[in-house]
């Protein structure tokens, strides 16, 4: 068994030994109830989340929420599904930092709950990254027709950058990396001071790290935050930094 996975089972284990013992000591089934009331929301179906991926992605933008929301199925009754998709048909990119990363899916937005947007490469323009990205177009595009009820765009450093070339910002409260701040209220977003902001169906986040932020908010608001504390536990991480978020 790797390393990762008996941790994340040891932990898994440790929040619902409680359980055990009490069905154990009733005589009811071991595992009927593997996980405490309140661990989610209870609504149905899966929990669906996309990541999209594109050459010059941050790595730690696209790989900490992949890492939470998969880990978040450990800790909750509903499924939780997670993948990385392309909106140019790649099967396969290359990070910032030459991670090469295959097995993306096709561009579904229609069969997402969460659709992660990654930033990456917005300071070096000659580069690939947010930048051309932004100057190919095809990505803002298909952001901006992936909007509809019942999806929640998630974006973290620049690519709320993408979002905003998209036209998702607009007028509407969003915070990103501090090195582009500036051209995000430039473009029209209305610039909130906090490590998370949550507008509903429109999540964003700030600097490189605070993606797992974005994706244990997220976490917190689908799942419930049982789920979101255990996730913490396991992970040994706290989230920090002040949530925004509309009443």
């Amino acid at each position: 068994m790797k390393r990762r996975e008996l941790l994340r089972t040891s932990t898994a284990l440790g929040a619902t030994g409680a359980f055990t013992a009490a069905a154990a000591a009733t005589g009811a089934p071991v595992g009927a109830r593997e996980r405490p009331e309140g661990a989610d929301k209870g609504r149905g179906g899966p929990l669906r989340v996309q990541v999209v991926m594109f050459d010059g992605v941050e790595e730690l933008d696209f790989a900490a929420p992949y890492e939470v929301f998969s880990a978040a199925g450990f800790f909750t009754r509903r499924a939780v599904q997670v993948r990385y998709v392309s909106a140019s048909r790649l099967s396969g990119v290359t990070g910032a930092f030459g991670t090469a990363v295959g097995g993306i899916h096709r561009w579904a937005p229609e069969e997402a709950d969460i659709l992660v947007v990654p930033g990456g490469g917005y300071a070096r323009p000659d580069k690939p990254g947010v930048q051309a990205e932004i100057a190919r177009g095809t990505l803002p595009r298909a952001l901006a027709a992936a909007v509809r009820p019942g999806l929640t765009i998630a974006a973290v450093c620049t690519g709320v950058i993408l979002c905003s070339a998209a036209g998702l910002t607009r007028n509407r409260p969003c915070t990103t990396h501090k090195g582009a701040r500036a051209e995000l209220e430039r473009q029209g977003g209305v610039l909130k001071n906090a490590r998370v902001v949550d507008d509903g169906d429109l999540v964003t986040a700030g600097g490189i790290t605070s993606g797992l932020e974005l994706a244990l908010w997220l976490v917190r608001r689908e799942l419930g935050p049982e789920t979101a504390l255990s996730l913490e536990g396991m992970m040994e991480y706290e989230a920090r930094g002040t949530v925004w978020a509309r009443e």
